[in-house]
């Protein structure tokens, strides 16, 4: 089963911290975003298998956008 991690906000991403093919489980961070001069860690819900990452450093997300998906265990 597939749990896709959405934007919440409009924000930059500062860092790509997760990468395709690694283990994760809930609270690992997936990637940082900055808003409003603050850092706001995304992070993953389940545990599983990152697939795929929808985002790149230097990227503009809005609401709504792929973060990441995450093949669940």
């Amino acid at each position: 089963m597939s749990h896709q991690v959405n934007a919440e906000l409009v924000a930059n991403v500062l860092k790509v911290v997760a990468r395709k093919g690694d283990r994760v489980a809930p609270e690992d961070t997936l990637v940082l975003l900055e808003s409003m001069k603050m850092e706001i860690p995304v992070q993953a819900e389940v545990t599983g298998t990152v697939c795929e990452i929808g985002v790149n450093e230097g990227d503009v997300v809005t609401e709504g956008d792929l973060i990441a998906d995450i093949e669940e265990d």
